[in-house]
This record gives C-alpha cells, sequence and structure tokens, in this order.
C-alpha cells in the first residue's frame, strides 16, 4: 500500500508538467523496464511524437512476473517479438478510464485485440488490472497495469483468455480440438458466446458434450473455416464451406454481419493462425437440403414454393437429394404472372420443382461436360461447362456444393423447365450439337417437337467426329442422305432401356431396324455403346450412344453388325459369300441365329463349316432372288432359293416357317433386299420325301407315303419325280375315301406310285400331249391349256421343287389310274384333243363334244373311286349328260370304235 501510495504521488506530480507518453515512462520509479524496452525497440519517438495514444504500461513487478527467460528473449528481438508486445498495449485515440466498457474489443497498434473488463469499479485489459487511471500526457493517455499483456498467439488463445467464451472454450477441450486450434492454420473462427450456449434447449449442451467426437464435433468444426476471412472480405449471400464439410451463409443488414441467422457481435481479433468473429447464436448444420434453403437469405421463394408444393417433408427425408435453387432473382425473372400461376397449382409447381432435385448426391467435380442427371420429375437435366464456370441446362451455378446430412445444394441463376420435346433435350445437350445442326439441315426438328412417341439414339459430337473426315461436311450438304442416317437414329415408339430384350430388334422410321445387346453393365445398339440413357421428354425418350449407327447398305451389313449371327457371319466369310450378299441383290436372306447354329452337334457343325462346297450348298439354301418381305409371304408358298431348291413357307397361329423354322424376326430391310430371323438351321432336301416332309401343303401325301411304305424307295438314288397332291386335293376326295386308301396297303401303293416316274423331268421338259410312264406302269399326259400345265386334269400349281434324287411338282388334285389302258399313243392323242368334256368340275351337268369324227353314237361309263360303275349309256357325239345325283369324283370313259379316253371329273359340291 506504501508503494502505491508513492506511485500515486509520483504521476500526480507529473501530472502538474507538460510530458509526453515517453517521459511519463522515463521519468516512472516504476517503469524502468518498460523504458528499457522501448528504448530498445526504438519506439520512444513514436510515444513522444504529437498525436494521441492510449498506454496500457506494465510496471516493472509485471515484467518481473513473466517466465523466466522471457524478457531476456523478448529483448534479443527489439524490432521483432519486443515490438509486438509493446504495439499490443498501445491503441489509437485518447481512451478515458471511464469510456472503457465491461466485455469491449479494442484494436491495439499490434493489430491484434485486447478484451475490457469492467468490475466492481476496477478495469481489467485482458487478465491485467489497470492499477492507476487517466495519467495524462501532452499526445495521449497512460493507464498503469500490474501485467505484461502477451498478443494472443492463436485463435485458441483468444477464445482461452475471452470472459464470455468459457463454454465455447470447455467444448473445444471435450472435442479434442484444442491443439488443432493453436496450430498453424489459418482459421476463421465464429466464437459463439457463453449466452449463445445457454439459449440452447434445456440439456442440449450437456447432451452435445455427452457425444463429444461425434455431435459436438460437428457443431463446433461447423464454427470454423480454413483461411483468413476478416469481417471487410464477407459478402452479403457469400457462401463459406466450414471445416464440418457444409457452409454457412453471410448476411449483410444494414451494416451488421449475420452468419447463418446468427449476428456478428464482435468483428476481427486477429492472431498469427487467423482470426475470430464472436456470434450471439450457436451454428447448427443444415441437418437436410429443407434447411439449406430455410437459412439462405436468396432462397426465400424457394422456399415458399417447396412449402407450397408440400415438398418440405420428402426433402427433408433421408434422400440423398442434389438440388439445384433458382434464388430470388432467377424466379422474378420469370415471365409476369407465371410464378403466381404456379403457387396455384400444386401439380405444376410439382413438377417444375421435382425436375430441380435427383435422387443422389452430386457434387459439383462430377457434373462433367455433358453428363445428364435423372431427376426424381422422371426427366433428365444435362451439365454444362463453359471455361470455369458450370451450367445445368442453361442455368449458371453461382454457388456450388452446399452440404446437408442428405445431400448437396447448388444455387442457380434461373429456374429450370422441364423439356417438353426431345428437341429441346438435344438443344440443351452442351454435347449434341453436331446433331441438332444435322437435324435442322435434314428438316427433322419440327418432327422430333411433335406428338411422338419416339425413341431417339443420340450420337454425340465426338461420335460424329469419329466418322471419316470430311463425312459430316458431305452430310450437311446432302440433305436426303443425312435424313436416311438421321431417322436410322429414331423409332416410332418410347423404349426405355427396361423395355428393350438382349438381341431385340427395333424398327427406325428409316425402314431399317437396330438391334440391341445387353450385358450385365451396357446397352449396344448394334455394336455401339449406350452411354447415357432413358432421358425422358413428353413426346418420347433420348439414349446418348458413343458412335454415329450407319445404316445396314446390305443384307450382310444386317448380319455383321447383329450380336445373334456371328455363326452366321463366320460361316458366310468362310464360304465366300460375303461379297455376293453386298451385291447389287435384291435377296432375301432367311438367317439362322447362333442358338440355331448351336443346335446342330457340334460335330456336324464342324463337318460343314470345314467343307466349302456343302457350307455354300446350305447356304444358299437360305437366301432367294428378290426382296420378299413378310406381306409378300403366303403359306403354302414354295419360294426356289439361290441354291437351285425351294424352301416352303407355312402360317401357323400367327407364326410365320419357312421349311420347320419359325420365323422369330422379319423384315430387316437393307438397301440390296431383306433379312428374316429363324430359329434353325434349313438343310437343303436330299430326296423327293424330304421336299414332301418339309412341305406345309403336303402332310396328307406324307402319311400316305410312310403308310404305303414308300419312304425307303423315294428316298433311293432315283433319279423320281413327283407329282404331289396338296392337302386340298385329298381333302377332295369323297368322304371316307382317304380312309379307306389308308387301310388298303395296295390301292394305296397303286395310286401313289401313279404318282410317281421313274425320271426326272423338270417343267422345261414337259411338252403339251406328252405322255409320262409312271411307276404304276401306267401312263399319264401332260396337256398345256391357256399357259397352265396339267398332269391328267390336275393342274401344275408349282414345279420343280428340286431335290438331289428327283423333282416334285405340285398338283391341285388326285391322280386316279385308269383301269383301261390307252393301246395307242398316237389314237390316245387324237381322242385328246377331239373330245371336249366341260364344266369340270361340274355342277348338275356335263356336256360331251366330239369333233372330227364321222360316229353316230358315244358309250359314256362313269366310275367312283372305289371302280363301281354309276352311269353306262351311249349318247350323241354332242350331248349333255345329267349328273345332278352325284357327288364327289369320278372316272369318265368315253368310247367308240374310233378312240377309247378317260377323264376325271369333280363336282363342285363336294
Amino acid at each position: 500500500m506504501k508503494l502505491k501510495l508513492i506511485i500515486l504521488a509520483f504521476f500526480f506530480s507529473l501530472r502538474l508538467q507538460a510530458q509526453t507518453i515517453t517521459d511519463i515512462v522515463v521519468n516512472s520509479p516504476v517503469h524502468n523496464t518498460l523504458e528499457t524496452a522501448v528504448i530498445a525497440a526504438g519506439l520512444a519517438p513514436a510515444l513522444s511524437a504529437p498525436g494521441a495514444l492510449t498506454v496500457f504500461a506494465p510496471t516493472d513487478a509485471a515484467f518481473a512476473a513473466l517466465p523466466t527467460g522471457t524478457l531476456s528473449a523478448l529483448l534479443a528481438d527489439p524490432t521483432g517479438a519486443l515490438t509486438k508486445v509493446l504495439t499490443y498495449h498501445v491503441i489509437n485515440g485518447k481512451v478515458q478510464a471511464a469510456a472503457i466498457t465491461n466485455g469491449q474489443i479494442i484494436a491495439t497498434l499490434n493489430g491484434k485485440t485486447i478484451r475490457a473488463k469492467v468490475s466492481n469499479g476496477n478495469v481489467f485489459i485482458n487478465n491485467a488490472k489497470v492499477t492507476v487511471k487517466n495519467i495524462k500526457a501532452t499526445n495521449g493517455i497512460v493507464h498503469v497495469i500490474d501485467a505484461v499483456l502477451i498478443p494472443p498467439q492463436t485463435v485458441m488463445d483468444v477464445i482461452a483468455n475471452s470472459s464470455v467464451h468459457n463454454t465455447l472454450e470447455a467444448a473445444i477441450d471435450a472435442a479434442g480440438l484444442t491443439k488443432t486450434l493453436y496450430g498453424s492454420g489459418p482459421f476463421t473462427v465464429f466464437a459463439p458466446t457463453d449466452a449463445a450456449f445457454a439459449a440452447l434447449p434445456a440439456g442440449t449442451v450437456a447432451a452435445l458434450l455427452g457425444d463429444p467426437q461425434g455431435a459436438l464435433t460437428r457443431i463446433l468444426t461447423y464454427h470454423v473455416v480454413s483461411g483468413f476471412a476478416n469481417a471487410s472480405s464477407l459478402s452479403n449471400n457469400q457462401y463459406v464451406t466450414t471445416l464440418n464439410g457444409k457452409q454457412v451463409v453471410v448476411k449483410i443488414v444494414n451494416g451488421s454481419v449475420f452468419i447463418n441467422n446468427a449476428k456478428v457481435t464482435v468483428k476481427d481479433i486477429n492472431t498469427d493462425n487467423g482470426v475470430v468473429h464472436v456470434l450471439d447464436a450457436v451454428l447448427l448444420p443444415p441437418a437436410t437440403v429443407v434447411d439449406i434453403v430455410v437459412n439462405s437469405p436468396e432462397l426465400n421463394t424457394l422456399k415458399t414454393a417447396v412449402i407450397a408444393a408440400d415438398l418440405a417433408g420428402t426433402l427433408s427425408g433421408k434422400g440423398p437429394y442434389t438440388v439445384f435453387a433458382p434464388t430470388d432473382k432467377a424466379f422474378e425473372a420469370l415471365p409476369d404472372g407465371v410464378l403466381d400461376a404456379l403457387i396455384g397449382n400444386v401439380s405444376a409447381l410439382q413438377s417444375i420443382l421435382t425436375y430441380h432435385v435427383a435422387a443422389s448426391n452430386i457434387s459439383a467435380p462430377n457434373l462433367n461436360n455433358g453428363r445428364f442427371v435423372t431427376t426424381i420429375n422422371g426427366k433428365s437435366v444435362v451439365a454444362r461447362i463453359d471455361g470455369s464456370n458450370l451450367y445445368i441446362n442453361n442455368a449458371k451455378v453461382t454457388v456450388r456444393d452446399i452440404k446437408a446430412d442428405n445431400g448437396t445444394v447448388h444455387i442457380i441463376d434461373a429456374v429450370l423447365l422441364p423439356p417438353s420435346t426431345i428437341k429441346d433435350i438435344i438443344v440443351a445437350s452442351p454435347t449434341h450439337t453436331t446433331l441438332e445442326a444435322a437435324l435442322g439441315a435434314a428438316g427433322l426438328t419440327s418432327a422430333l417437337e411433335g406428338n411422338g412417341p419416339f425413341t431417339v439414339f443420340a450420337p454425340t459430337d465426338r461420335a460424329f467426329n469419329l466418322l471419316p473426315k470430311g463425312t459430316v461436311e458431305a452430310l450437311l450438304a446432302d440433305p436426303q442422305a443425312l435424313s436416311k442416317i438421321l431417322t436410322y437414329h429414331v423409332t416410332s415408339v418410347a423404349v426405355k432401356t427396361t423395355d428393350i430384350k438382349d438381341k431385340q430388334y427395333i424398327a427406325t422410321l428409316n425402314g431399317s431396324s437396330v438391334q440391341a445387346k445387353k450385358t450385365f453393365t451396357s446397352l449396344f445398339i448394334n455394336n455401339i455403346r449406350v452411354s447415357v440413357s432413358n432421358i425422358i421428354a413428353d413426346n418420347g425418350i433420348v439414349h446418348v450412344i458413343d458412335a454415329v449407327l450407319l445404316p445396314p447398305a446390305t443384307v450382310a451389313d444386317i448380319i455383321v453388325n447383329s450380336p445373334d449371327h456371328n455363326v452366321l457371319e463366320g460361316a458366310i466369310v468362310k464360304a465366300d459369300l460375303l461379297t455376293a450378299l453386298k451385291g447389287a441383290g435384291p435377296f432375301t436372306v432367311f438367317a439362322p441365329t447362333d442358338k440355331a447354329f448351336q443346335a446342330i452337334p457340334s460335330s456336324t457343325l464342324n463337318a460343314i463349316i470345314a467343307n466349302k462346297t456343302l457350307l455354300q450348298s446350305i447356304l444358299t439354301y437360305h437366301v432367294v432372288s428378290g426382296a420378299a418381305s413378310k406381306s409378300d409371304l403366303s403359306d403354302g408358298q414354295f419360294i426356289k432359293t439361290l441354291n437351285g431348291k425351294s424352301v416352303n413357307v407355312k402360317f401357323d397361329k400367327g407364326n410365320v416357317f419357312i421349311d420347320n423354322a419359325k420365323v422369330v424376326i422379319t423384315d430387316l430391310k437393307a438397301v440390296n433386299g431383306i433379312v428374316h430371323v429363324i430359329d434353325a438351321v434349313m438343310l437343303p432336301p436330299k430326296t423327293v420325301v424330304d421336299v414332301i416332309v418339309n412341305s406345309s401343303v403336303h402332310n396328307t401325301l406324307e402319311t400316305a407315303v410312310k403308310a404305303a411304305g414308300l419312304v425307303g424307295t423315294l428316298s433311293g438314288a432315283g433319279p423320281f419325280t413327283v407329282f404331289a397332291p396338296t392337302d386340298k386335293a385329298f381333302a377332295a376326295l369323297p368322304a371316307g375315301t382317304l380312309e379307306s386308301l389308308l387301310g388298303n396297303k395296295t390301292l394305296l401303293t397303286s395310286i401313289l406310285t401313279y404318282h410317281v416316274a421313274g425320271a426326272k423331268v423338270i417343267a422345261a421338259d414337259l411338252t403339251d400331249n406328252q405322255i409320262i410312264k409312271t411307276v404304276n406302269g401306267k401312263d399319264v399326259i401332260v396337256k398345256f391349256i391357256n399357259g397352265n400345265v396339267f398332269i391328267n386334269d390336275s393342274k401344275v400349281i408349282v414345279t420343280d421343287l428340286l431335290a438331289d434324287n428327283g423333282v416334285v411338282h405340285v398338283i391341285d388334285a388326285v391322280l386316279i389310274p385308269s383301269n383301261n389302258v390307252i393301246a395307242d399313243e398316237s389314237e390316245s392323242r387324237r381322242a385328246a384333243n377331239a373330245v371336249a368334256i366341260y364344266p369340270n368340275p361340274f355342277a348338275d351337268y356335263i356336256n360331251i363334244n366330239v369333233s372330227d369324227y364321222t360316229v353316230n353314237m358315244v358309250n359314256v361309263k362313269v366310275y367312283d373311286l372305289s371302280g363301281r360303275m354309276i352311269l353306262n349309256k351311249d349318247v350323241e357325239p354332242i350331248s349333255t349328260i345329267d349328273m345332278s345325283e352325284y357327288n364327289g369324283t369320278f372316272i369318265m370313259h368315253l368310247a367308240n370304235s374310233d378312240f377309247k379316253l378317260n377323264k376325271k371329273l369333280v363336282s363342285i359340291k363336294n
């Protein structure tokens, strides 16, 4: 107390003299150390200069209380550490003790701040007590303090030395973050006061302290930013990423700074490793993307819209979500009345807002140029990178990667409107500029704005660039050729990838089909990978592909491009038929799948492929000269192949069969023909029996040949010519006749062998009135009438179905051998030419007209097929015979002294 009185007396005496701050320090008996330090640091002139400074002056006892060696170290670094300490005791302006308020933060000449505390009339600076106040100097004021003020080295020092951050200090220590904040930094710390923590709901602080490595750490790191951010560097609506990984938003209102909704009450407490800003509230990290929207000062309209659309609950869910969040200005830029209309239409509002949300967590680095992102609206947005700028559709991303627990928010400067058409998708895409230009050049843009639906396989700019040099330019100059290529990328149905099956053919607007191939992870169209799938528009779907699809120029190209015809492709190459199938054509190819080839025993297949001649024979049996679409095919039709032999068409329950191979895909069109995909390999018929067995219109004949035991005979070396009655021909026999024949092997054999000649007679070898001896031993006669060929009275409807052991001609009626033998060939020809019997088939009457004969009467006998005579009478050479009571098929025998003639008659009543 005595010393204090001496000091007070001394300073009172000084007040009677006009002295500078330096004079006061030099003349003071208790500031010798401070005097030495000021002089050593070269600060005496500054403290003597005119001006207005306030100095907090530590006594000699204060310096002596420093840790051993501290003072010596400071004096050893006069312009460095010593100057920093001394300037930390000086502030600008004359500050009387009465003007200092409790909790006041005061900036020093050091650049860092000190904190004042006023308690029971006493003033403390940091933790140093002012023992003598208001010593006036000519250039300022001196306050004597009882401790040396040490400038805070770190943000942690600021917090630890603060009288209003005890809870924050305890929390940092509990979370194990003290050492971090003592580190090199730099850090910007938003420091909630004890009052801010106390304002949290009851029990919150205790709960946080009970989970130090979890919730407490997440909250504390949400208050720390990596970097040095003074208040002057913060701007309104600025988003700042915290050590938590999530962002806080800065608001500046009437000069006050807010972090989220917490006010900065003290700015810019600077330290060596950062800066501290004092907050009046605790910042809580956003748990959801909705929290981010609610906390943002520039997303008020979006907040209103999300609530109006009843989406707040959804977006507060588990997620994850990525939200492209339009600012208030973005909504204001909509045409007048649009926003009001949307707010009043929940369905429309939901449609637009959900177009701004993806059901995944996508950070900005993953939004690469051209990436399509499917939104929960079902339609996709596309990312575009222009320099350092990122766009979503045409909206610029102004703030990226605002993190929440359930996703990420990117702020954009425009409202995204869902694409209504495929054209909108292509125009918006930064990687489809060439396709956009091509559609315009080909005049197809308006089509893709139509109702559709369409599916577009959309080649990227890179895909077009992969074409040979000059190709794109040539196509753009030739709209017709360009249209053919572009329409090959478009289908007239909306097909999602889930709708597409492996090896499925999809018809395009070009008229040709593309083929899909699906692997475990990828979809290919022809052999081109789909890199982005299912981009939805109101009028269809877009799938992005890696290369341009080129329409098949030839049937060979269809086979080569197909993932389901690898064996056929290899076989065609092995047989040297690829060049032929690339020729002018036209061709129809019945193309067996890989499974069809695999169904052949491997040893047999290997033998076929190893025998080039045999391979060519089989492959050419699958190729027809001419383009035959499905609509050109008819049930029972025979089609001659390049092999020279014919295949048979069968329609059964909506399915088409070629021989016994099912057509699984029809009408794959190329410039030089058509491909039909079949499920079996067709083997050319070796025997006439094979022709019959393969035929869809000879089932009865096949049964009859087997019943008569003639399969072995007709499978022999031959050669044979078979006049083969169709199933309809057998059906035209009187009721019960066929069953009788099948039950009488001798009679059946007699009739069947009457249809077989023991020689190979092709159509070109037939002549009018030609007599052909059958295996039965009896003759048939060939007649040419009005361009048609008849065997006896049966019309030949298909000729020259070739086999290795002969030929088959299809006829429309069963040939019935006569019991009367024509003895003289020339006489029989005369009779055939001289006698006309008509109509045949008949209804009720038969007319007979005998010319060139001088005869009076003709004997007419009529037999049924069982050989029973039903009529025997003599008639005039020109007569009409009543047959109205008869129904079926009959043999009429006409004779007189000059001729004999047998004629088959068929009733149309049958």
